[in-house]
């Protein structure tokens, strides 16, 4: 049967701290009726570090401060001209498990990607979307830069933390780092890809693809 959309609340520039408490309150008080929501935001620069997250892949982050947070995952960066979309979805209710959620968050973002001509990849093991790029990172990565990270959570089988799509931002963070934990992984925007975008239209066509892709 098909779900009502998720809630969209669009909440411009927020500090990581209080959105992620934020996020993790609203998931533990959250009931079966409760509506699944969609925050679109870009974030005040900031390192996350996942649960697998490693304090060595922190190469050199200045000062740019360092969150330890509960997502699943390694170490990326968060800053002004990144789409980020989090996704407060209830899977019991859907009927999806986590592999799911995140190959539907995926999908989301090549579709995005697809109409500005930029071709969105998946590479096996490390999740998050990628695109073609010359000089792009080695092994899985070769030839392949990283222009979207994923991170989740789930309590009580209802997710929160979500996805960021680089729009057109400072990509110098990502040189103090080994984002998600590989090191030498290339990062790109649409900017780079010659994408003119604002991150809240980008924010917008990935959250319309999300709900699609959550309300089947």
């Amino acid at each position: 049967m098909s779900q009502p959309e998720p809630i969209r609340r669009l909440l411009g520039r927020a500090p990581y701290l209080p959105t992620w408490h934020a996020m993790r309150e609203f998931t533990v008080q959250r009931g079966t009726q409760t509506a699944d929501e969609l925050w679109l935001l870009e974030h005040d620069p900031v390192y996350t570090l996942g649960q697998a997250g490693r304090r060595e892949h922190l190469i050199a982050p200045g000062v740019t401060p360092v969150v330890a947070t509960d997502r699943g995952g390694q170490v990326t960066y968060h800053g002004p001209g990144q789409a980020i979309v989090y996704t407060l979805i209830d899977l019991r209710r859907l009927g999806i498990t986590v592999r799911e959620l995140v190959f539907r968050i995926e999908q989301a973002v090549i579709q995005t990607l697809e109409p500005y001509g930029v071709v969105g990849r998946r590479v096996r093991g490390a999740p998050g979307v990628y695109v073609p790029y010359p000089g792009g990172g080695a092994g899985p990565f070769d030839g392949l830069a990283k222009i979207a990270a994923l991170g989740i959570r789930i309590r009580n089988g209802c997710s929160y933390h979500g996805v960021a799509l680089n729009v057109a931002m400072d990509l110098a963070p990502f040189a103090g780092i080994d984002p998600c934990g590989y090191a030498g992984l290339a990062t790109v925007d649409l900017a780079t890809l010659g994408v003119d975008l604002p991150w809240t239209e980008a924010a917008g066509r990935l959250s319309d693809r999300l709900a699609a892709h959550l309300n089947p």
